[in-house]
């Protein structure tokens, strides 16, 4: 495996056939980066890559063990992306673990954020069903993911 794409600050890699790996440092506490997470109002501010023109329409999240969250993409409500799932553990400030229920083929998803040169050392960590589905996967994530971290790092600026 060890397939990686780095734009400098945010790292992602395949670590298995089932397993991809972001990293990143945040300038920024544990428990701001988790609240960036959590939060719906933070949250809709920079989960949307800008640059794919496809807003976040709607941002629902019950973020507790057990609860559940629902994000919806698009240009309009009657032909939007809807992606929803359950938190199956929220450990505030250091770890989520949600569903991704949209399709048998998506992710468990687990964020990590851990205190680290004065920031925090985010991972997100997501486990595929089989290769198939980290291959699709993996192709939308190399671009997409270093661009949402660095509106969350904004964010974070902004909010410090």
């Amino acid at each position: 495996m060890g397939e990686r794409v780095s734009d400098g600050r945010t790292r992602v890699e395949r670590r298995s056939d089932q397993d991809l790996f972001v990293t990143r440092l945040f300038k920024a506490p544990p428990g701001l980066v988790f609240e960036a997470w959590t939060r719906p109002e933070l949250f809709r501010q920079w989960w949307a890559p800008k640059s794919s023109g496809v807003p976040l329409l709607s941002c629902e999240m019950d973020v507790r063990t057990g609860g559940g969250y629902r994000l919806a993409f698009g240009q309009d409500a009657d032909n939007a992306m809807v992606f929803f799932g359950k938190y199956l553990e929220v450990s505030p400030p250091s770890r989520l673990v949600w569903t991704n229920d949209e399709s048998a083929e998506a992710a468990v998803t687990t964020v990590t954020f851990e205190a680290d040169e004065g920031g925090t050392l985010l991972t997100l960590h997501e486990h595929y069903p089989d290769k198939d589905a980290l291959d699709e996967a993996f192709v939308g994530m190399e671009d997409a993911t270093p661009e949402q971290f660095n509106q969350l790092d904004a964010l974070l600026a902004a909010l410090q």
